[in-house]
């Protein structure tokens, strides 16, 4: 038995997902910055923004989304692990034990004083490995030949 594949016309749900998806996006990029000092991170920026991605993929077939967001996914999560590998082994060229936090104070024209903390870099290192990973594995799922 062939399978035919049907297309059907989603209109309401590609027109919500338009806006959800810059939501969930700005809303993951917050979690992303307060998480130092409140929960979210890396980690759970990560995730929604993997999310975010798999509501596009809801929405619109795989072709479309690689239209949208030509990453490759694998090296996304490469660079990122890359990433916080070199967090941790800057703390060797200090001399202080690896993974070693340190911040700092700038003062931004816009901002005023902003506090750089090493941190971030970590964060957003697992911020990479976790869409790049969460991805590849979704979209392995949900390849169809």
């Amino acid at each position: 038995m062939k399978k035919t594949h049907i297309k059907t016309n989603d209109v309401i749900l590609q027109t919500v997902t338009k806006v959800v998806f810059f939501i969930i996006i700005i809303f993951s990029i917050y979690l992303f910055f307060a998480g130092h000092y409140t929960p979210g991170g890396g980690f759970v920026g990560g995730l929604m923004t993997s999310s975010a991605i798999v509501l596009l993929l809801l929405a619109y077939d795989v072709k479309t989304v690689i239209n949208i967001l030509p990453v490759n996914y694998i090296n996304l999560a490469a660079a990122g692990l890359l990433i916080a590998v070199l967090t941790g082994v800057g703390s060797f060229f200090f001399g202080v034990p690896f993974l070693s936090h340190t911040f700092g104070h700038v003062d931004l024209p816009i901002l005023g004083d902003t506090e750089l903390a090493t941190a971030v870099l970590f964060d957003l290192g697992v911020y990479l490995v976790v869409i790049g990973v969460t991805l590849t594995i979704i979209q392995t799922i949900g390849e169809t030949e």
